[in-house]
């Protein structure tokens, strides 16, 4: 259980524009303190909707072994969701690839969403509200405390589950920030060379991840349901 509930976690935490993100706040006149405002809204965010998502489950009767049908049926509904959601990030991406030069520079705003205001102006608080936003759950977060309320374990080892996931998904936040404190200069230097990097490819590494947990939820989902009819 805690494997499955990891590697769903680890999927989710793979998100090109976290990091980006914190490299700007590692830029920033106080790093320091903006980045750990940052990391504090991502944690937070995690744990609330890993514990109200753990509940809901449990309430719902999802977890109980009689609902194998609906446990599955949600399983497969999430990974229809991962892979709706990387063919509109690429369908989105080609539509962008093919807007004229001329059309992208006559709109100031165009790239410049929410989340670009928020950083445009690095702050701790501006920095708080983007890891709540940010770190939002997924389909693949879902999936991974859907795992761990579907175990019914113990109490210790469901507590354990979720704290790997929460730690696990919030990896873009907290690692840079750690790596940052230990050697700065150096931990600028390689997220420098790294945004560089997902600026060209980060889409593509996201919807691959996209596309790796739909298919899994997808296989998983069907081959329960199949069982079970």
């Amino acid at each position: 259980m805690l494997a499955e509930a990891a590697g769903f976690a680890i999927l989710a935490a793979i998100s090109p524009t976290a990091l980006i993100v914190m490299a700007v706040f590692l830029g920033s006149a106080s790093p320091r303190q903006t980045a750990t405002a940052y990391v504090a809204g991502a944690f937070l965010m995690t744990v609330l909707m890993a514990v109200i998502l753990l509940l809901l489950i449990r309430i719902a009767g999802v977890d109980q072994p009689r609902e194998r049908d609906p446990r599955y049926g949600l399983r497969l509904a999430l990974g229809v969701l991962a892979l709706a959601t990387a063919a509109f990030v690429t369908l989105r991406q080609r539509r962008r690839a093919e807007q004229p030069p001329a059309e992208s520079d006559a709109k100031p705003g165009a790239g410049s969403g929410l989340m670009s205001r928020v950083v445009s102006h690095p702050s701790p608080r501006t920095a708080f509200v983007a890891g709540l936003i940010l770190f939002a759950p997924g389909a693949t977060f879902i999936a991974a405390v859907q795992v761990v309320a579907s175990a019914r374990s113990r109490t210790p080892v469901t507590v354990t589950g979720l704290v790997i996931v929460v730690v696990l998904s919030a990896l873009a936040a907290w690692l840079p920030l750690v790596l940052y404190l230990a050697a700065p200069q150096a931990t600028e230097r390689r997220l420098g060379a790294l945004n560089a990097w997902l600026r060209l490819r980060g889409r593509l590494l996201l919807v691959s991840a996209l596309n790796v947990a739909g298919i899994a939820l997808v296989l998983n989902g069907a081959l329960g349901l199949a069982h079970v009819i």
